[in-house]
């Protein structure tokens, strides 16, 4: 935890509040150490950015879940318009 904190510039209980939150979830070792994934330190390091521009962490933590959620959904819309058959167009009388 203390090597995935000082990765990203915060403290180890910076990554536990954000955990309590339920913005991540590491995985734990069979010690019992948590194990943070890139996509958990990226997501962890944009809600410390948040949190240092003044926002609570709970809203820091919102705004992230949201900003993914946003992102999800525009990957979706384009993978589903690039699927999709261009419309017939009708013929000129």
């Amino acid at each position: 935890m203390g090597r995935a904190a000082e990765m990203i510039g915060t403290t180890p209980a910076f990554l536990r509040a954000i955990g309590e939150a339920g913005l991540i979830t590491p995985l734990r070792s069979e010690g019992g150490h948590r194990r943070y994934s890139r996509y958990q330190l990226r997501i962890a390091a944009r809600a410390r950015e948040l949190v240092d521009q003044g926002n609570p962490i709970e809203a820091a933590c919102r705004i992230v879940i949201l900003e993914d959620q946003l992102e999800e959904a525009l990957r979706i819309n384009e993978e589903l318009r690039r699927s999709r058959p261009a419309p017939d167009r009708p013929a000129d009388s």
